[in-house]
């Protein structure tokens, strides 16, 4: 941390001098900061990593309104999700402190301060804090995957990598299937480290990046005078893949002609260069990717049914970006960072609104375009946090795209779609519709009545 300090200090944001200095004694200690405005509290937040804010949300310019003070809770949310921020409002504000909350804020208290009261609020919510970076730290050492280059949290995503985990040992053929753009040569790569071929070679071709009057010669090599320009023998990839592993990656655009040869070499574990008679032997693992429908090319009769079966000993499907639930935030903090480092700039975060984008985006390029959108977004950026309109996406929350993080919002929410679903599957008769949800009839009634559903919908 900067200056020495700990991230378990507080951070008081507090215009009122008396009130501030008040805080400062009621919550003295060793780390304790204090500011009086949003641009010293989002410099204080990025320089000392506390624990716990306490905001008040009526700042300068505007100290009689709260938009000031939910600017800066914004703000401080994207940049220190983990900090715990607790707002203080007055008497007749409780709808300020209510939405602040439903924006992510920890708790809030209410004027006057009641010196042992907040002690209780901060000391519980640093408790918090310390828990549950505790648990991120046993997270990483538990689920931190050995997978180099793969930025991963989803259930769903740390599964594959086990997955990989358990394949990359065997010498068994596999098949990386997965939209464009979603890392299938990453993935590929790691099977390759994570085996006991890593000390050999990686090679890596691209069956639909050169032209099938190449493509072959490029595979399995060529003998002196084989055709025209072949001024000496040339080995293929395969071969100079010997004890290493191959990778494949657009399989689906293999040739048909071809495909019967690398079938053979499959089968055989045998290589003949163009133009020559001898058969080699060559000892590698084969790692292919494609984004195509192989089986739909077989009903179509391009590619070869044998061959599909001969790739696929191990099938191996990486979702789409838009189905990593959590990852996409996780890897776009991850390409900033990198980004940033290398291209010297001051970039430091994303706003809130960007954070809020890209969540919504559906990402059609996968990470690729992700990775892209960031590049773009840190060398054009003008100030230290990217936002929205500098990754070129729509501002989520300007079309009412923000999805709650308040676990009550997101429980009425579920609870609400549940029971207009169960609603209008039965054609609004609340007896069947209470089955279907698996609970009492008066029990939906007051759901009902809870999530303003209207009553006389249901019979």
């Amino acid at each position: 941390m900067a200056n020495g300090k700990s991230a378990n200090g507080l951070l008081i944001v507090e215009d009122d001098p008396g009130l501030a200095s008040q805080l400062r004694w009621a919550l003295g200690d060793d780390e304790v900061q204090v500011v009086h405005d949003r641009p010293s509290a989002l410099a204080a937040l990025r320089r000392h990593s506390p624990a716990v804010v306490t905001l008040d949300l009526g700042l300068p310019p505007d100290p009689a309104n709260a938009s000031e003070g939910m600017a800066a809770l914004g703000e401080m949310l994207a940049l220190a999700p983990d900090t715990k921020i607790i707002v203080v409002t007055g008497n007749d504000e409780r709808e300020h402190a209510l939405r602040a909350i439903a924006m992510g804020a920890y708790d809030f208290y209410q004027k006057p301060v009641d010196a042992e009261v907040l002690r209780v609020i901060v000391d519980r919510a640093r408790h918090l804090y310390e828990l549950e970076r505790e648990n991120r730290n046993l997270a990483r050492m538990h689920t931190n995957t050995p997978l180099d280059g793969i930025i991963a949290e989803s259930p769903r995503m740390l599964k594959l990598c086990r997955t990989i985990e358990r394949v990359a040992p065997t010498d068994a053929t596999v098949l990386l299937l997965g939209e464009s753009g979603t890392g299938k040569e990453v993935f590929a790569r790691a099977i390759h480290e994570l085996s006991p071929r890593s000390s050999g070679r990686f090679v890596a071709i691209n069956c639909a990046a050169i032209p099938e009057n190449l493509l072959e010669s490029e595979l399995f090599g060529y003998e002196k005078g084989a055709f025209t320009g072949a001024a000496r023998q040339t080995p293929g990839k395969i071969e100079y893949a010997d004890k290493g592993t191959l990778f494949l990656d657009e399989i689906g655009d293999l040739p048909f002609g071809l495909q019967a040869k690398l079938l053979r070499f499959l089968q055989e574990r045998v290589v003949e260069r163009v133009g020559g008679r001898q058969e080699i032997a060559v000892d590698v693992r084969v790692v292919c990717a494609t984004h195509q429908d192989l089986k739909a090319m077989i009903a179509d009769g391009r590619f070869r049914e044998d061959l599909y079966y001969r790739l696929s000993e191990i099938s191996v499907l990486i979702p789409p970006l838009r189905e990593r639930q959590g990852d996409v935030v996780l890897m776009a903090r991850v390409f900033l960072e990198r980004f940033a480092g290398q291209l010297r700039s001051r970039v430091k975060g994303f706003s809130r609104d960007a954070l809020l984008a890209v969540e919504r985006h559906s990402w059609p390029g996968n990470v690729r375009e992700l990775e892209n959108r960031v590049k773009r977004a840190v060398i054009m950026a003008e100030g230290q946090q990217i936002t929205a309109e500098e990754l070129e996406l729509e501002d989520a929350a300007a079309v009412g795209g923000e999805m709650p993080f308040n676990l009550r919002q997101v429980r009425d929410h579920a609870e609400s779609e549940a029971i207009r679903r169960a609603l209008a599957h039965t054609g609004g008769n609340i007896v069947q519709a209470a089955e279907l949800l698996g609970i009492s009839r008066p029990t939906l009634y007051d759901l009902m009545r809870k999530l303003d559903i209207a009553v006389s919908a249901g019979r």
